[in-house]
C-alpha cells in the first residue's frame, strides 16, 4: 500500500471528527439559575464573563473530589495548586523551584532529607504552618486507611518523619531514592494537622478542604462548580483575580460554544476538531500545550504464546502505521511523531535524535513472515471512550493492509481504567500516560518496568538501568541513564508509539495567564485581565 492509499483509508475513518457543532451554548442566564456566582448576564467577547476580578473556567470534567492527598492525580491537577502548595513546586516550565521550604540538604548516603520551612505561613483557617503539619501529611499519605493514590510513590521508601523544631523536617528513607524531590514536589500538598485530625473521616476533609495555597474554598456545588477565593494572607505572590470559578461543561460543543459567545474567560480540552476553527477568531488565543504524554499502544508482550512476545511483530505493527497521516486526519494536525516513550518535553530525558519509526508496509509484511506469520493474525485491541474512536479504526485500518485483523472492543473510560489497573486490558489496548511529576520515572517504571503498574514488558537491560536510577540524582546524570532506555524501549519496539500530546485551551486576548507546560496540571497563580 502507497501512501496515497494509505492516506484514503486514514481519512475515511476519520471523517468523523470533521463534523460540525450542533449543541446550544449555555447561556449566562442559564448559570445564574444554576446558582453560578456571576454577576452580569450580559457575556462579553472580549472581556470578563464577569468582570476584572474573576475568572470563568470551562472544566470538561467534574472535579469528583478535593482532597488533594487522596485523589488520583487527573482529578487534583484540575484545582490542587489553587488551594494547597507544597515543600518544592515546579515553575511554569517544570523546575523544582522552593516553595514552603526554604531550602533543603540532603545526606551523601541519600538517606536522609533536611526541609528547612519559610516562617509565618498561615492555613485558610488561620492556623500557623509548622513542621507537624508537614509529618501529619506524609504520614496521612501512608496510612493504608486514608487509601491514598500516592502511597505507592511513599511507603516503600520512607522510614521515619522527625520534628526537631517547628520549621525544620527531617525525612529518613529506606533506601535511595533518585526522584524523591520531585515527589515532593508533585504529591505533598500539605494539609493542617489540627484541622485534619479533628475531623471524624477523610471524607469530611473532602466536603471542606483547607490548605495554604492562593486560593481557598468558598462554594462547592457537585456537578455545577467549584468557586474559590482569593487567600489574602498567602505568603507568596497574589494572584491577580480575586474569585475562580470551575464551571463544569462536559459537552465539548457546548464549551466552545461557551468560550465563543464570551460566557467564560477559559476554556480547558478544546476539541481538535476545532482547534483550526478558533485560531481565527480574533477575540481568542489558542494554547496547544504539551502535556509530556505518549498516545501509543500498550503491547502485552510477556505472554509467551502471543505474536507480540516477537520483536519482529511489535516492530511490524510499528513500521505498518502513518503517525504523521493519524496526527493530520484523527489528532487535526495537534500533535508530533514520537521515537521514543519519553517525551521530548521532560525537562531531561528525552532524545531527538532517535527518529520515530517511517511508514513501511512492505518492511512490515516482511517482519510478519520473518516472525511465522506471512498471512498475518486476528488480535483484539481495547479502546476507551474519551480517546477518539477514529484513533483505533485508523490503527486497525493500517494494520489490515499488512494481514493483521484487529477486533476492536471499545468501552465505557470506567471500565477500561479497572481493566487496564489489573492487567486486563491484553492483548493491547490505547492509552497514554502524563506527566505528574516531570521526571520521566514515573511513566517509564510504571509503564515497563517487570512489576510497573500498567507493565506487561520486562527487559534486563532496562530493569538494570532502572536500578542504577534508584541512587541518581540530578538532572543531567538521570537525563543519561533515561536517554539509554529511551533507545532501547524504541530499539526492543516496546510499544506503538504514534504522537505526542498536548491540551489544548481557548482564553480570551485580553487575559494574561502563565500556562503550566510539560503537565496536565492547572496553574492560575499568575493570571489577570489586562
Amino acid at each position: 500500500m502507497n501512501r496515497t492509499t494509505g492516506w484514503r483509508v486514514l481519512t475515511r475513518v476519520a471523517s468523523g471528527l470533521r463534523a460540525g457543532l450542533t449543541a446550544t451554548a449555555i447561556t449566562a442566564g442559564a448559570l445564574v439559575a444554576m446558582g453560578a456566582p456571576l454577576n452580569s448576564v450580559a457575556a462579553d467577547k472580549t472581556g470578563p464573563a464577569v468582570d476584572k476580578s474573576t475568572l470563568v473556567v470551562a472544566l470538561d470534567k467534574e472535579i469528583q473530589s478535593l482532597d488533594a492527598l487522596v485523589t488520583a492525580s487527573g482529578d487534583s491537577q484540575r484545582y490542587a495548586m489553587q488551594i494547597f502548595d507544597t515543600l518544592y513546586g515546579f515553575d511554569s516550565k517544570g523546575n523544582i523551584v522552593p516553595r514552603m521550604a526554604s531550602s533543603y540538604t540532603m545526606s551523601s548516603d541519600g538517606l536522609l532529607y533536611t526541609f528547612k520551612l519559610r516562617p509565618h505561613i498561615k492555613f485558610h483557617n488561620g492556623d500557623p504552618f509548622t513542621s507537624a503539619d508537614v509529618k501529619y501529611s506524609i504520614e496521612r499519605i501512608i496510612d493504608p486507611a486514608t487509601k491514598s493514590t500516592r502511597r505507592p510513590f511513599f511507603a516503600p521508601v520512607i522510614d521515619a518523619i522527625e520534628t526537631p523544631d517547628p520549621l525544620t523536617v527531617r525525612v529518613k528513607l529506606k533506601q535511595p531514592d533518585g526522584v524523591f524531590l520531585n515527589k515532593i514536589a508533585g504529591f505533598l500538598f500539605i494539609v493542617p494537622q489540627k484541622y485534619a485530625s479533628s475531623l471524624p473521616n477523610v471524607e469530611a476533609f473532602a466536603a471542606a478542604p483547607i490548605g495554604t495555597g492562593p486560593y481557598r474554598v468558598k462554594t462547592n456545588k457537585v456537578g455545577q462548580y467549584l468557586e474559590l477565593e482569593r487567600f489574602d494572607d498567602f505568603y507568596g505572590e497574589k494572584p491577580g483575580i480575586k474569585t475562580l470559578v470551575f464551571k463544569y461543561i462536559p459537552e465539548p460543543s457546548s464549551r466552545v460554544n461557551a468560550i465563543v459567545s464570551g460566557e467564560v474567560d477559559i476554556a480547558a480540552m478544546i476539541p481538535l476538531a476545532e482547534v483550526a476553527r478558533l485560531r481565527q477568531d480574533a477575540a481568542l488565543d489558542v494554547i496547544t500545550n504539551p502535556v509530556s504524554s505518549p498516545m501509543h499502544v500498550r503491547l502485552y508482550s510477556n505472554v509467551p504464546d502471543s505474536p507480540l512476545a516477537k520483536r519482529d511483530v511489535r516492530l511490524a505493527l510499528n513500521y505498518a502505521i502513518d503517525a504523521n497521516a493519524i496526527i493530520k486526519g484523527v489528532f487535526h494536525g495537534v500533535g508530533a511523531p514520537m521515537g521514543t516513550f519519553i517525551s521530548k518535553y521532560f525537562p531531561y530525558g528525552g532524545d531527538p535524535s532517535i527518529a520515530p519509526y517511517p511508514y513501511d508496509p512492505a518492511k512490515a509484511r516482511a517482519l510478519l513472515k520473518q516472525a511465522g506469520y506471512p498471512n498475518g493474525f486476528s488480535i483484539k485491541l481495547y479502546d476507551a471512550v474519551g480517546t477518539p474512536k477514529e484513533f483505533a479504526e485508523a490503527l486497525a485500518a493500517y494494520w489490515a493492509q499488512v494481514g493483521v485483523k484487529v477486533d476492536i472492543n471499545r468501552i465505557d473510560y470506567a471500565a477500561w481504567s479497572r481493566l487496564n489497573n489489573t492487567h486486563k486490558t491484553g492483548p493491547m489496548t490505547t492509552t497514554q500516560f502524563t506527566n505528574a511529576i516531570y521526571d520521566p520515572i514515573h511513566p517509564v517504571a510504571g509503564s515497563f518496568s517487570k512489576d510497573g503498574a500498567w507493565s506487561d514488558y520486562a527487559n534486563p537491560e532496562v530493569e538494570a538501568l532502572l536500578k542504577q536510577l534508584e541512587t541518581t540524582t540530578g538532572a543531567e546524570a538521570r537525563g543519561a541513564l533515561f536517554r539509554k532506555i529511551g533507545k532501547i524501549l524504541h530499539d526492543d519496539a516496546s510499544a506503538v508509539l504514534v504522537t505526542e500530546l498536548f491540551n489544548v485551551f481557548a482564553k480570551k486576548k485580553t487575559l494574561t495567564w502563565e500556562v503550566q507546560q510539560g503537565s496536565g496540571f492547572l496553574n492560575f497563580r499568575k493570571v489577570a485581565w489586562q
